[in-house]
């Protein structure tokens, strides 16, 4: 792992002309010119810096999950600091698009420096990328371009605060591309609940719920091959539930066929389903059905 804790040394490792500002790059290709584009494999880097980029994948396929994605229209790649870029020598990007770069002390002292915290985006990893088309393609370009042409300019007192108010802009239009393509992936969100549920299924046929407790979200997500933040994302937003919330409602749903069997208890009802404490276990049981496990028994058991 190679980690890089200034812009001027990420850029001399990438073969790139060091950039004209310490904290702050703009690279905008069109044609024959310089961006950051990788030609071989790498080994995993990391560097404490912002990276948004628009590049276009004319060769080889990246995968989220098991789903590719249609690279056709631009692609935007968002990075937070000393996350893990790697690449290998399969993909390769058409010459054209730009790459901004920003040192994470860039922002110290703005509001962006806690509200870029806040955009999901930044959480995915390269496979998990915004997808424009051409139309919003063309309005983030002119935010950059504006910015770009700032970052030529002689620098003076109001050049930060300019740069800053238009990476501001560029990020409220990702999020609202963001929050469109999120709208457009309703049989994926569908079938990222199905995988979510035959996780947990997998997980308690085989006796890990009782054997090692109720699995975290992160294990989960990684075993769907999504990020946690993306998997509670995509469910919040087609669903209107939590990934938290969906895990308790599998948890009750199974918790009602064990409770209706002879000779079990409530306590090992709880344990069987992973709970510690069985209190806790009635508890939530309460919370979601407006009965105690006991009250639920009592009802249906007759049935």
């Amino acid at each position: 792992m190679k980690h890089f804790k200034t812009l001027s040394a990420y850029f001399d490792y990438m073969q790139l002309p060091r950039p004209e500002h310490p904290m702050l790059s703009v690279l905008f290709a069109i044609g024959d010119s310089f961006l950051p584009c990788p030609k071989e494999s790498s080994p995993p880097i990391t560097h404490d810096c912002y990276t948004i980029s628009l590049k276009k994948i004319v060769k080889g396929d990246l995968n989220y999950g098991r789903t590719k994605y249609d690279f056709t229209n631009g692609t935007m790649i968002f990075m937070a600091p000393r996350q893990v870029l790697q690449w290998d020598s399969s993909v390769v990007f058409e010459q054209k698009g730009f790459s901004i770069n920003f040192h994470e002390d860039f922002l110290k002292g703005t509001e962006l420096a806690q509200q870029i915290k806040k955009y999901g985006f930044f959480s995915y990893s390269a496979n998990e990328a915004l997808h424009l088309s051409p139309k919003e393609e063309r309005q983030i370009e002119s935010v950059v371009k504006n910015i770009e042409i700032e970052y030529h300019n002689n620098q003076d007192k109001f050049s930060k605060d300019i740069i800053i108010s238009q990476l501001s802009t560029l990020l409220k239009y990702a999020n609202r591309f963001y929050e469109r393509q999120f709208l457009n992936r309703k049989e994926l969100s569908s079938d990222l609940l199905e995988q979510f549920n035959q996780q947990l299924g997998e997980y308690f046929e085989s006796g890990q719920l009782q054997e090692k407790g109720i699995p975290s979200l992160e294990q989960l997500a990684d075993k769907m091959l999504v990020s946690q933040r993306y998997l509670s994302d995509t469910l919040k937003k087609e669903t209107g539930k939590t990934t938290t919330e969906h895990l308790q409602l599998y948890l009750i749903d199974e918790a009602k066929n064990i409770l209706l069997k002879p000779n079990k208890s409530i306590s090992e009802v709880a344990y069987e389903l992973g709970f510690e404490y069985p209190q806790y276990f009635s508890r939530l049981f309460k919370k979601r059905e407006g009965l105690s496990p006991s009250e639920y028994i009592e009802k249906y058991k007759l049935n």
